[in-house]
């Protein structure tokens, strides 16, 4: 099976079959039955793609529900930290932080279910990043977290004085004092 849990409900790994030989590569980086088959039914409806230098810190970001999405992430090129936070109330991981380098080599994909927090951190000189969307963009239900709250204590593997942080994540509360509308069901 291509999924792999954590420890963190919802949250999967899914690392699909690559065919490698002298001529390259060929995966498929997502299908239908082999995600229905793992048990995710899913339909995708928004693909995002974005391209950052090493040192950028990107989130982390929610939308709130109704508009809440679920997002399968990947890197593309280069490498990146993808880091999320369960924000879930009643969920046994509730201000949990869960962390994986997803990089164009080991071609692993984060599935990451609404009530989570998302980021990244690029750790190579670029990467582009693809995340697919179960719901589209709704400006009006942004929500985040301070990337650098010392409550998650989160390693974004950056040094100190090399991140490169947009104006608006600068401002985001930490998650002591953020808001959110989820609330975790089996």
């Amino acid at each position: 099976m291509p999924f792999t849990t954590t420890a963190f409900p919802g949250l999967l790994i899914y690392e699909p079959n690559v065919f490698e030989d002298s001529r390259g590569y060929f995966f498929e980086s997502y299908n239908e039955n082999a995600f229905l088959a793992g048990g995710v039914a899913i339909k995708f409806v928004q693909d995002n793609q974005a391209k950052s230098c090493y040192g950028v810190i990107r989130g982390l970001h929610f939308q709130l529900a109704p508009h809440a999405q679920t997002k399968l992430i990947r890197a593309l090129s280069g490498s990146i930290l993808d880091v999320v936070v369960d924000i879930r109330h009643g969920s046994p991981t509730y201000g949990k932080v869960f962390s994986l380098e997803l990089t164009a080599e080991n071609k692993k994909q984060l599935l990451v279910p609404k009530g989570f927090a998302h980021g990244y951190s690029v750790l190579s000189d670029t990467a582009e990043v693809l995340y697919k969307c179960d719901a589209f963009y709704h400006k009006q239900s942004e929500g985040g977290i301070s990337f650098n709250d010392p409550a998650l204590n989160i390693d974004w593997q950056i040094p100190a004085g090399k991140a490169i942080v947009a104006e608006k994540d600068l401002g985001l509360p930490g998650i002591e004092n953020h808001t959110n509308n989820f609330i975790f069901t089996l």
